[in-house]
């Protein structure tokens, strides 16, 4: 469940509930007037290397040394 929190309390306390947030992972609705306006969210977790999110995805891996002649090539075509 959301916590709900006041702009003036947000303000006045915003490092602590990004903090909050960050640990817990659970979201903060910021309300202006008691009335929701601002959702404040951990982002996704990130691949850190672009590699990992590419590792295994190889098909086929025939002869990567072998040479590439212009005719191979289907742009050119």
């Amino acid at each position: 469940m959301s916590a709900h929190i006041s702009k003036s309390k947000f303000k006045a306390k915003a490092l602590e509930y990004f903090r909050k947030i960050e640990a817990s992972g659970e979201p903060i609705i910021i309300t202006e007037h008691g009335k929701p306006k601002l959702e404040i969210r951990r982002l996704p977790q990130q691949h850190a290397n672009p590699r990992d999110k590419l590792k295994g995805s190889v098909l086929r891996y025939d002869d990567p040394f072998e040479p590439v002649g212009v005719d191979d090539w289907e742009a050119l075509k």
